[in-house]
């Protein structure tokens, strides 16, 4: 589907006290909205994703499944400071004429969806069937629940916290420092610091997904005797070239600094008081072998979400099972958005 824009012409403050003269936001739709808008739905995406949800989330927006377009209006939209098409580090800073690079301000999650919520009231959408998101997406998605009660029926979490812990934090900061040590990152350049995002990339990978994914899936054949050009070690080198490829650097840097920030409880009167504000009846899903956002994290939020469920995925893929066990989410998720629900 073709990626749509929406353009705000008024100053966008931040949540530190910068401000943007102006904001565009990308975004992509699926299926038709009915007369009685119950049948909406709005996906967060992950970190370097883009609003095209069929794009990144394979075998979900299809028939029978959870984000069927035959019954759902879908959306996604783009977050700031990303590098598909909502306002970001590449775009033109009015006030100097040049793009942003690493001028560009430091953004947070509640950022992200402030500025969606401009969207959804642009779209003329005052409320949803169902909010999803899946790891700093989840992030998203409880922020909205939280400053906006009412507006989501049905909330999914998927491989998220309430908060970034300092083990994420420092996962994140060892990638920074890996885009820092590039001679070219902090150059006006859309190319600079791409080595450096490329290391960035290979550290951030082993978080994602840990040693039973990888040692199911870059196994050498023990027919073959090697010494150098192990498939782990080349796997590596082709992710972080991907990412190079279609990212950048400068995005990169904000969008893992807002992932640690996030922190739900920040001027709420603590995570559990914030969480406790939910009205949303909420499933919530952890995936048995992620280090990075851990089952407790998931268990905490089933404790203190009101009306929740939480469910175990059972994958050796860890963080990256939200995006590889679409059949175990189907499972769950189906069954979940196609309950009756009150009109919104």
């Amino acid at each position: 589907m073709a990626v749509k824009y929406f353009k705000y012409d008024k100053p966008f403050t931040l949540e530190n006290g910068e401000t943007l003269t102006g904001l565009t936001i990308a975004y992509n739709t699926f299926g038709r909205i009915k007369p009685g808008r119950n049948n909406v739905i709005w996906v967060c995406h992950a970190l370097t994703a883009n609003s095209d949800v069929a794009d990144w989330w394979p075998n979900t927006v299809e028939t029978k499944k959870f984000l069927d377009p035959a019954k759902y209006f879908i959306i996604s939209a783009n977050i700031i400071g990303s590098h598909y098409g909502t306002t970001g580090p590449l775009d033109t800073n009015p006030e100097t004429g040049a793009p942003y690079y690493g001028s560009f301000p430091f953004i947070t999650i509640r950022d992200m969806v402030n500025a969606h919520i401009l969207l959804a009231h642009e779209l003329g959408i005052s409320g949803v069937r169902a909010m999803i998101g899946s790891s700093i997406g989840g992030f998203q998605a409880m922020e909205w629940a939280i400053m906006q009660p009412e507006f989501m029926q049905r909330l999914v979490l998927i491989a998220t916290s309430a908060r970034s812990q300092p083990w994420t934090i420092a996962l994140n900061e060892s990638q920074r420092m890996a885009i820092e040590v590039d001679p070219t990152y902090g150059t006006n350049d859309p190319e600079a610091g791409k080595k450096g995002m490329r290391v960035s990339r290979a550290i951030g990978l082993l978080s994602y997904r840990g040693s039973m994914a990888y040692n199911e899936t870059q196994q050498e054949n023990d027919n073959l005797y090697k010494l150098t050009g192990f498939r782990a070690a080349t796997y590596q080198q082709y992710q972080g070239d991907k990412l190079g490829r279609r990212f950048n650097a400068y995005s990169y840097y904000r969008l893992s600094q807002a992932f640690d920030s996030h922190n739900v409880g920040r001027f709420r009167g603590g995570v559990e008081t914030a969480l406790s504000t939910i009205k949303a009846k909420t499933v919530i899903i952890g995936i048995s072998s992620d280090i990075i956002l851990p089952v407790c994290e998931q268990i905490f939020l089933y404790k203190h979400i009101p009306d929740s469920e939480l469910y175990i995925i059972t994958s050796d893929f860890g963080h990256d099972g939200f995006l590889v066990e679409h059949e175990k989410l189907n499972s769950i998720l189906k069954p979940f958005i196609e309950q009756p629900l009150k009109s919104i």
